[in-house]
């Protein structure tokens, strides 16, 4: 699967997966853990857990397997988090555009998406 196609399905994740990688990212957050602890914390079998491992790969997070056979973060937690995207809200319009007012980088990027959407400029399903 080209590079393209592996992000693109690694973003599609479903409310499950996502809350999942979060624990993931948050587990490995707080120091290097080994497969099994991870597995146990997670409640996944082996080939679960690295399917995940290939998501995040995908989203651009990378997990290092150490010498030691335990993995971590290759970035900063706050890092990992920011490339993590946040499964379908199941917000309206009236909603997003409420959460877009603001200053911080958020809002903007918030604003920037509406206007691109309702300008048919951009979007999930709209190449850019």
């Amino acid at each position: 699967m080209g590079r393209k196609k592996a992000e693109a399905a690694a973003v599609a994740l479903t409310n499950p997966r996502a809350a999942r990688l979060y624990r993931l990212l948050t587990l490995l957050g707080d120091g290097p853990l080994t497969r099994p602890q991870l597995v146990r914390r997670l409640k996944l079998d082996v080939r679960g857990f690295y399917r995940d491992l290939e998501a995040l790969r995908g989203l651009g997070i990378e997990v290092a397997a150490g010498d030691d056979n335990r993995y971590a973060l290759a970035v900063a937690l706050d890092d990992a988090l920011a490339r993590l995207p946040f499964p379908d809200p199941g917000l309206n319009f009236r909603d997003v555009q409420q959460l877009s007012r603001g200053d911080t980088t958020a809002h903007r990027k918030l604003r920037q998406r509406i206007t691109s959407f309702l300008n048919g400029t951009g979007g999930p399903n709209k190449p850019r």
